[in-house]
C-alpha cells in the first residue's frame, strides 16, 4: 500500500544513494516532497528536475514545498513558488507548510488553493502539524494533523478523520529504529505517515527507517 508521504529536504547531488533508495521504494510511496531552496528557489536546479522526472516515471507523486508562514507570507510570493515548481520541476502538486489550524485564515488558503489548481496542482497537501478545523478539508487532498517528535506522538490521541477523499498524514521525527509507525498511525486516524530518525531543526534530512540506501 502507498502509505508513505516523504518530505526529503536534501540535494540529489549530495545524497544520491538516499534518493536512489526513495526511487526503489516507489510502490510504497504516496508522494515525495521536494524542497530545492526553502521553496522552488530563484532559478531551476537541474538535479532536482532530473530527480522529479525519475520519481514520476516510477509512479510517485512529486509535491513542491512552499512555506506559508501561518498565513503571513504574501499571497503573490506563495503563488510564485507554486508556479516555479510547476514550470521548473513539473510537480504533481503542492505541499503548503506552516498552515494555521483555526478557521479565520481559511479564505486566504482558499485563494491559494485556487491558485494551485490554476497552476495544474493535482494534489494539495496542507501542513498545520496539529488537528485542524474541518473547513480545510474542503480544499486539501492531504491534511497533516501531526508533526512532532516520537515522544509526543506516543500519547497523541485518535482524532476524527476528515470527509472521504481527504487523507490524514502524521509526520513524526526522532523515531527509534524499532518503532513501526504503520499500525500506530492507522489506529490514530492517519492513512499516510512518515517516521524518520532525524532530530533538531532539520529532521527531514533523514529517510524513514523503512527506506534505507544500500550499504
Amino acid at each position: 500500500m502507498s502509505s508513505l508521504l516523504v518530505p526529503y529536504y536534501e540535494h540529489p547531488a549530495v545524497r544520491p544513494a538516499e534518493w536512489a533508495a526513495l526511487l526503489a521504494a516507489a510502490p510504497r510511496l504516496y508522494a515525495v516532497v521536494i524542497n530545492p531552496a526553502n521553496g522552488a528557489g530563484d532559478h531551476p536546479d537541474p538535479a532536482f528536475a532530473e530527480t522529479a522526472v525519475r520519481l514520476r516515471a516510477a509512479g510517485v507523486r512529486v509535491l513542491g514545498y512552499a512555506d506559508t508562514d501561518y498565513g503571513r507570507r504574501p499571497h503573490p510570493e506563495v503563488v510564485a513558488d507554486l508556479t516555479r515548481h510547476r514550470d521548473w520541476y513539473a510537480v504533481d502538486g503542492a505541499f503548503l507548510d506552516q498552515v494555521p489550524a483555526t478557521p479565520d485564515a481559511y479564505p486566504h488558503y482558499q485563494r491559494l488553493a485556487s491558485a494551485a489548481w490554476s497552476a495544474g496542482c493535482g494534489t494539495l497537501a496542507l501542513n498545520p502539524g496539529t488537528p485542524t478545523h474541518p473547513c480545510y478539508a474542503r480544499i486539501a487532498d492531504v491534511l497533516v494533523t501531526f508533526e512532532g517528535p516520537w515522544s509526543t506522538y506516543r500519547t497523541f490521541p485518535t482524532h476524527p478523520g476528515p470527509p472521504p477523499g481527504t487523507h490524514v498524514c502524521h509526520l513524526v521525527y526522532d523515531v527509534p529504529p524499532e518503532a513501526d509507525l504503520t499500525d500506530d498511525a492507522r489506529r490514530k486516524g492517519a492513512t499516510l505517515h512518515c517516521a524518520v530518525p532525524g532530530t533538531g531543526d532539520h529532521p527531514w534530512g533523514t529517510l524513514p527507517h523503512t527506506v534505507r540506501p544500500p550499504r
